[in-house]
C-alpha cells in the first residue's frame, strides 16, 4: 500500500496545476499526503484490526480534517449518524489498494473491498470502482500477466481497457468518478514498465492526478515489487507518524519491504 501512498504524494502537486507530460520531479514543495492517503491508511488500520472500515474511516478522518475531501464524504464525516451517500466518486477505489494485498482469494477480495467502499459509496459503480482496483492489486501480487490482468478485470467490470495512453491523453480532463479513473488508472499501469513509469503514466493524464496515481501506484507495487528505498525514505519524511506507524506495520505484517 505504500505504492499508493507514495502515487498520492507524488501527484498530489499536479492535482491542479495538471500536465500533460511524464517528465516533472517526483518531489517538490508542494507534495504532501492528501484524503488518498488518509482513507487507505484508514482502510488498512481496520484491517490489522477489528474489519471495521467505517470506524476506522471516521477515526482518521476526522483527526486529518483538512486532507481534501469531497463536499459530500466532508459532510458525511461530520455528521452525527453518517450513513452512505450513494456516491460513485472515485474515493473508494483510491482507498482501496490494502484490501487487494491482504486478503487471499478472488472472494474475499471482492467482499471486503464492497464492505471498503459501502459505508460510503454504496452506488454500484462506487462498489465496483473499489473492487475493480483491490482485484487488479490481488491479481498483480499473484503474479497474473499483464494481458490476464487486462482481460480479467475488463470482462469482470465492463472497464474499455483496450484505449492506449495516447488515445486518452488529449481529451482527458479532471474527472472524480469512478468510471473515469480506476480505468485510466489501470491503462497506466498495464503501459508502464515500472513503479515510477506507472505513476508518471498516471499523472500525465492531466486529470485527478493525485488519485490516479494513488490507483496506479498501488498496482504497480504489487506487480513490480518493493519500492525504490528513496521513494520510502521520502514517503516517511512526509507522513505524520501515526499514519507512517500503520502504513509500515501493514507491509511487514503483509511480506511487503
Amino acid at each position: 500500500m505504500l505504492g499508493a501512498i507514495a502515487g498520492d504524494i507524488i501527484g498530489s502537486a499536479y492535482e491542479f496545476g495538471r500536465t500533460k507530460s511524464k517528465e516533472f520531479p517526483l518531489f517538490g514543495p508542494g507534495s504532501g499526503f492528501t484524503d488518498d492517503t488518509v482513507m487507505t491508511v484508514a482502510i488498512a488500520q481496520a484491517i490489522l484490526t477489528d474489519g471495521d472500515y467505517r470506524k476506522a474511516a471516521l477515526d482518521y478522518g476526522r483527526r486529518y480534517p483538512d486532507a481534501g475531501y469531497g463536499g459530500f464524504f466532508q459532510g458525511w464525516l461530520h455528521s452525527r449518524d453518517p450513513k452512505p451517500y450513494n456516491s460513485y466518486g472515485n474515493g473508494s477505489a483510491m482507498r482501496a489498494s490494502p484490501v487487494g494485498f491482504a486478503f487471499d482469494t478472488v472472494e474475499e477480495v471482492l467482499r471486503e473491498a464492497q464492505r471498503s467502499a459501502e459505508f460510503t459509496h454504496d452506488h454500484p459503480e462506487g462498489i465496483k470502482g473499489a473492487q475493480a482496483t483491490a482485484l487488479a492489486v490481488f491479481l498483480a501480487r499473484t503474479e497474473w500477466d499483464k494481458d490476464l490482468i487486462r482481460s480479467e478485470v475488463a470482462s469482470r467490470f465492463g472497464y474499455d481497457l483496450g484505449r492506449t495512453l495516447e488515445e486518452i491523453r488529449p481529451g482527458y480532463g479532471h474527472d472524480e468518478t469512478c468510471q473515469r479513473t480506476v480505468p485510466e488508472a489501470l491503462i497506466s499501469f498495464l503501459e508502464s514498465d515500472s513503479y515510477e513509469d506507472a505513476v508518471r503514466n498516471a499523472v500525465s493524464l492531466g486529470g485527478d492526478a493525485d488519485t490516479l496515481a494513488c490507483i496506479a501506484g498501488g498496482i504497480a507495487e504489487a506487480y513490480y515489487g518493493p519500492l525504490p528505498s528513496e521513494i520510502v525514505k521520502k514517503v516517511q519524511e512526509i507522513l505524520p507518524s501515526d499514519l507512517w506507524e500503520v502504513a509500515d506495520r501493514f507491509r511487514i505484517e503483509f511480506g511487503l519491504e
